[in-house]
């Protein structure tokens, strides 16, 4: 007896008919399977970046456009010049005359670059203490730079230790207190815990000693992080106020940043006294402001550019394994 089968319906293709009128949108592109943004997408995004950006630069070209306008054109602007007629450097002339502003600016580069050195070579040695495995304390030193960097000793008792060891009124007390600092130590421990042990290994059977190890393996092989760490160091010396304000009674001893705090933010007169020249020679006061405001920012400037290749690099340290 025989059956008969009968066939099922014709399978439907996916793609469009001739008859499927169905309205269908413009296909975006594809890439490593993300959907690229559309025409209009595009076009707010740039929109919203060049407000964002315009929001960000115009206040430093004013600053430096000010600082740069003719005193004529700076009274008649009403101390805030955007696009100046002519170029007048009487501003910074008289800030690097040999006054206050120069000497603030000595100090500064001065504890910059000592303080800068000395936080770079305490954090990396105790950065390579910290990851050698199995040294003596090295878990409760560790401990302790966790703990320090959790809590925070306070004004009164920093102040007091400063006053114990006599460093009122000297420059130390502007390096010292914030010599080493517990994140950038862990930051530079990560880093050295992940250099492969083979090489450390291979370099104890030639003989090398721990402090051979450091200088020809850990620290060549760590600039991205000493750059990373190097600019945090640097920026914070450079930038530092509160610790002159705490500790430096005697304003002939005062950093760039306190000066300008003083003249600028709490809005004290520039006199002629000051600056060491003659007193009817002074630009207006915005425009010596805004001239100390360029100084105090234009070193960092010109300073990240030759770490740039560096930083993106370092600030990964430890954020991937493998």
């Amino acid at each position: 007896m025989s059956t008969t089968t009968t066939a099922g319906p014709a399978p439907t293709t996916a793609g469009p008919t001739m008859n499927d009128d169905r309205p269908r949108g413009r296909m975006r592109p594809v890439i490593d399977g993300v959907a690229m943004p559309g025409p209009m997408e595009r076009t707010v995004k740039g929109i919203v970046l060049t407000i964002a950006c315009a929001l960000v630069i115009l206040p430093f070209v004013g600053i430096i456009s000010t600082s740069l306008a003719t005193p004529e054109q700076v009274t008649e602007a009403g101390g805030f010049v955007l696009l100046p007629t002519g170029i007048d450097l009487s501003a910074y002339r008289m800030i690097f005359a040999g006054g206050v502003v120069t000497q603030a600016l000595w100090i500064s580069i001065l504890v910059t670059g000592i303080g800068t050195t000395l936080s770079l070579a305490l954090t990396t040695t105790l950065g390579w203490a910290l990851s050698r495995k199995g040294a003596f304390g090295v878990r409760a030193m560790l401990l302790v730079v966790l703990i320090s960097l959790l809590f925070n000793p306070g004004i009164i008792p920093s102040y007091l230790v400063v006053q114990r060891l006599g460093l009122l009124d000297t420059l130390w007390a502007l390096i010292i207190p914030t010599s080493v600092s517990a994140f950038n130590v862990v930051v530079v421990r990560a880093f050295f815990v992940q250099l492969p042990n083979e090489v450390i290994d291979a370099a104890r059977i030639d003989g090398a000693t721990e402090w051979q190890l450091f200088w020809r393996i850990g620290l060549p092989l760590s600039k991205p992080v000493l750059a990373v760490v190097g600019l945090f160091y640097g920026v914070g010396y450079w930038n530092a106020f509160f610790n002159a304000l705490l500790y430096m009674s005697d304003a002939s001893k005062w950093p760039l940043q306190l000066v300008l705090r003083t003249y600028v933010v709490d809005g004290a007169q520039l006199g002629s006294q000051d600056l060491g020249i003659d007193a009817a020679s002074l630009p207006p006061q915005t425009s010596l402001q805004m001239a100390i405001l360029v100084v105090s920012i234009v070193p960092v400037l010109l300073v990240y550019p030759f770490l740039q290749r560096h930083f993106a690099k370092g600030m990964l340290t430890g954020a991937v394994k493998g």
